[in-house]
């Protein structure tokens, strides 16, 4: 088959879609899955498997040989044979109307109640998350795309268990999904012998169900694409939309896409993405945990070298973070993309005003800073967080709908400034080393339970959280780093001070949906052991652990 046509007519042979779905009755179960993924849908995916699953594969293999030259003492920097498309004078298509103005975004999983709080929080976007923020069981991701599916038609709604009764109102945030990355696989839809790509299952199955319903309705199938590596990454992603749109019988550039640069590698090509995806652009966004993670990961066999600090004092504005957005404000604006801020994920307190004051202070601080630097948009975690975002970006937006006209000649980022991550200031602190290991265990154990987005310590946390602060470990540990108090970070003191979490967490397991008994049998009947054996494995494990999340969902 081609990559560009017979998707739709694409034979299920070779398909196997998993019919049993853990926690619902066999009659509700094959209900879901019929509604969900009818035969059509199910040929429309393989095709895509089919057609783009070879590319995809030696994409990741590339990624592996990167890694390796970096191990032989390599480094990363701007690309030679790419020099002419950095210097060219071209744009990405122009905004479409109902992604023009996005100075404020909320974000989450696409569990009914959310999406629907979302899309009536009065953010300008929604980003429905299928990756970070959600955990890939069966039912979650099936029943998530029926949400979205009601969500667009206006028929969702949710019913609580007290009572309350949740629906649509009549101004909306404008809808965009994020797939997986493209290293995630999905079990549940075996083509040809092998699981498919979770990155073409959401994708597709999304465009399948809702594209042609959207572009009827005048709104824009979009996508927020997350974890690429390169632009060749953003060049098969293009392949798939044109190919997905011939299929679908909708017009050239119809589908568009903000690319997430979360990696480090993906910094030093961000002309080079906007360009392979330009007819389908809708700009970048810069994020935090999932960048500085993606640092310590591409310099792992370094870590001396990158040595970062506790993680809650690295702040944007040290020089290798700042670097990076400065750099992406000025490339985006330069191509007639949007530029879109990171993540106030702060969750505020209904019994502590002092807290909520403290940290919307913060949130206000960065979103000013954000603003004031040229970004057209950014995200929050919470619904109470959305009137702060707005507030700022209408200081300096005003009626406009984005700042694309504000170039910034001004902005020359060399790519020794980003990698400038041993000028980060700050120490690495007993606290840290307890912070990261609480926070990554509550995590954990959470999303093994199927839950992915978690409220953890007045913060609205996903995969990206228990990523850096595994990963923190490791480096410090393999760096040979010491505490602010002349203690080395040893495999030893990580297990100890994880051992002596663990009693806390015992005693104090935290809530739990419809948890009864005591401290003790809360905790023996969640999934503590798993996380535990996960966390140490992939904190002080070797080789590096690339990714969490891949052997945690050989355990859910």
């Amino acid at each position: 088959m081609g990559a560009t046509a017979g998707l739709r007519g694409a034979t299920s042979d070779g398909v196997r879609v998993e019919r049993d779905v853990p926690g619902l009755a066999a009659d509700e179960a094959a209900t879901l899955v019929a509604d969900v993924l009818p035969d059509e849908a199910v040929a429309f995916v393989a095709g895509l498997q089919r057609a783009f699953g070879p590319r995809r594969a030696e994409l990741l293999d590339r990624r592996a040989e990167r890694r390796a030259l970096i191990v032989a003492g390599g480094t990363l920097d701007f690309l030679a044979e790419t020099a002419d498309v950095r210097a060219g004078d071209w744009s990405v298509a122009p905004p479409a109307p109902d992604l023009a103005d996005r100075r404020c975004e909320i974000t989450g999983p696409t569990d009914a109640k959310m999406v629907i709080n979302a899309l009536n929080s009065g953010a300008r976007l929604f980003m429905a998350d299928f990756e970070d923020a959600n955990v890939p069981t069966w039912a979650n991701l099936l029943e998530g795309q029926r949400n979205l599916t009601e969500a667009i038609a206006g028929t969702l709604t949710f019913a609580n268990p007290d009572g309350r009764v949740y629906r649509l109102g009549e101004r909306l945030a404008t809808l965009v999904v994020r797939p997986r990355g493209w290293h995630l696989p999905e079990r549940h839809v075996v083509v040809d012998g092998r699981p498919m790509s979770g990155s073409l299952f959401d994708a597709g199955l999304y465009l399948f169900r809702n594209a042609r319903a959207l572009v009827d309705a005048g709104r824009t199938p979009a996508f927020y694409l997350p974890k690429m590596e390169s632009h060749l990454e953003a060049r098969l992603w293009n392949d798939v939309f044109s190919a997905a749109e011939n299929a679908l019988g909708l017009a050239r550039g119809t589908i568009r896409a903000t690319v997430l640069i979360e990696t480090l590698p993906a910094a030093f090509e961000m002309d080079e993405i906007l360009y392979e995806l330009r007819e389908h652009s809708a700009g970048l966004n810069a994020g935090r945990w999932d960048y500085m993670f993606s640092t310590i990961k591409t310099f792992a066999s370094r870590p001396a070298e990158f040595l970062l600090p506790d993680r809650n004092s690295v702040t944007m504005t040290v020089p290798f973070l700042r670097a990076y957005t400065e750099l992406l404000v000025a490339t985006c604006h330069r191509r007639g993309a949007h530029a879109i801020g990171g993540m106030a994920a702060f969750i505020p307190s209904r019994r502590d005003p002092e807290v909520n004051a403290a940290a919307l202070a913060k949130v206000r601080a960065d979103k000013e800073r954000e603003s004031g630097d040229g970004f057209d948009g950014s995200w929050v975690a919470h619904p109470d967080l959305v009137p702060v975002c707005t507030e700022v970006f209408d200081g300096v937006l005003g009626d406009a709908p984005h700042q694309l006209g504000r170039q910034r000649p001004d902005v020359h980022v060399t790519a020794a400034d980003l990698l400038a991550v041993a000028a980060t200031p700050g120490e690495i602190t007993e606290a840290g080393v307890r912070s990261n290991i609480s926070v990554g265990l509550r995590y954990l154990e959470s999303w093994l339970r199927g839950t992915g987005a978690v409220g953890i310590d007045n913060l609205m946390e996903d995969a990206a959280t228990a990523e850096i602060s595994r990963s923190q470990l490791y480096q410090w540990v393999a760096a040979g780093a010491r505490l602010a108090d002349g203690r080395a970070v040893t495999a030893e003191l990580v297990r100890a001070v994880l051992a002596e979490e663990v009693e806390r967490l015992r005693a104090a397991p935290g809530p739990r949906p419809a948890a009864q008994g005591t401290a003790e049998e809360t905790f023996a009947d969640g999934r503590w052991k798993d996380a535990v054996e996960l966390f140490e494995r992939t904190a002080l494990g070797e080789p590096y652990a690339e990714f969490l999340t891949l052997p945690a969902y050989d355990r859910i």
